[in-house]
C-alpha cells in the first residue's frame, strides 16, 4: 500500500509538472491563454492528455488533482480537439479513458456532473461501466473499469487561469 501511495504521489508530481499546473507565473506577465501551459483551449474548457496508462478511478483521481475530471463532451468540436491531442502524442493501440461511467440502472453520466447531451456510442457493447474512446475506430466503447488506459482531462478555464 505504501508503494502505491508514493507511486501514486509521483505520478501525480510528474504530470503536474508536464502540464504546467506548478509552473511559477510572473504576477506582472499578461496571458493570452487562460490554460496552463501544455493544455489546449476550446471556448471556455481546458483539455490535456495524460499518456499513462491507468484504471479508470485513478486516471479521475489524477484529473482532480490537476483541478479537473476525466474529460466529458458536449459538441462535435470539443471531441474532435480531444481526438487530435490523442492521435499526436500515443500509442495508437492504447484506448483512451473519458470520463462517462454508467450505473447499475444503465443511466449515464459524466463524472464532472454535467449535462449527457452529445454521444459518439461504436457498435460494441463490452462488458463494463466505464467509457473508452476505443482508438481502432475512434468511437465510444464501454469497458472494465480496471483495465489500464491513457486519459484526457477536462476542466474550466477559468479554474487554469490563477
Amino acid at each position: 500500500m505504501a508503494f502505491a501511495l508514493r507511486l501514486l504521489l509521483l505520478v501525480c508530481g510528474v504530470s503536474g509538472l508536464l502540464t504546467g499546473v506548478w509552473s511559477k507565473r510572473n504576477n506582472h506577465e499578461k496571458r493570452h491563454n487562460s490554460c496552463p501551459k501544455g493544455w489546449t483551449q476550446l471556448g471556455g474548457r481546458c483539455f490535456v492528455f495524460q499518456d499513462h496508462r491507468m484504471e479508470f478511478a485513478d486516471a479521475e483521481t489524477i484529473c482532480n488533482i490537476l483541478g479537473g475530471n476525466l474529460a466529458s463532451f458536449h459538441s462535435a468540436s470539443e471531441y474532435a480537439v480531444v481526438l487530435e491531442l490523442t492521435r499526436a502524442a500515443s500509442d495508437p493501440t492504447v484506448d483512451v479513458w473519458l470520463g462517462l461511467h454508467k450505473t447499475i440502472e444503465d443511466t449515464f453520466f459524466w463524472t464532472d456532473g454535467s449535462e449527457f447531451n452529445f454521444t459518439a456510442f461504436n457498435n460494441n457493447n463490452s462488458a463494463g461501466d466505464c467509457f473508452e474512446i476505443e482508438r481502432s475506430d475512434d468511437l465510444w466503447d464501454n469497458d472494465n473499469c480496471g483495465d489500464r488506459n491513457t486519459f484526457v482531462c477536462a476542466r474550466r478555464a477559468d479554474q487554469c487561469s490563477h
